[in-house]
């Protein structure tokens, strides 16, 4: 086998983490054009000028974008083999949940980007089960031996 055929198969992202960053990408991009059909651009309108009523508001809306970059950015960088874009993620994952939680719950204020329901517990599995396919996202990056072989290699 010749050399250059040698290093083109040690540099090849792994499956796992591929489908992992491709269902990042296509996720995030999905989601928003769900969003948007789904409200259309009266209702998206609004729903920028409530989050600009207030500053609390404003923070979230602006925090959010950021996040939703900031998961794109890791996407595309985990995608090269950096372990920065896999921990990135990871740490975005759980600033989400853990803001979607604490407003839903009622614990935060302003709760833009909470879930509604008529008991804790409720709150709490249907916010879990929204962050199903990130945690099997997370899966990818994490457990196959050809992912962790792959970022401990760079």
């Amino acid at each position: 086998m010749s050399e250059t055929l040698k290093n083109a198969m040690a540099n090849s992202t792994p499956a796992p983490v591929m489908v992992a960053g491709i269902a990042i990408i296509a996720t995030r991009c999905l989601s928003v054009l769900m969003l948007a059909n789904e409200l259309g651009y009266d209702e998206m309108a609004n729903f920028v000028h409530r989050s600009a009523q207030a500053w609390d508001s404003t923070l979230i809306f602006i925090a959010s974008q950021l996040i939703f970059l900031f998961e794109l950015r890791c996407a595309f960088t985990l995608l090269r083999g950096s372990n920065r874009g896999r921990w990135g993620y990871v740490m975005a994952q759980i600033i989400v949940l853990g803001y979607m939680l604490m407003a839903s719950v009622g614990w935060i204020y302003p709760e833009i980007f909470s879930i509604p329901g008529e008991t804790n517990a409720q709150i709490i599995h249907h916010t879990l089960m929204q962050k199903v396919p990130d945690a099997l996202v997370l899966l990818l990056l994490f457990v196959p031996a050809s992912s962790r072989a792959f970022f401990r290699a760079r």
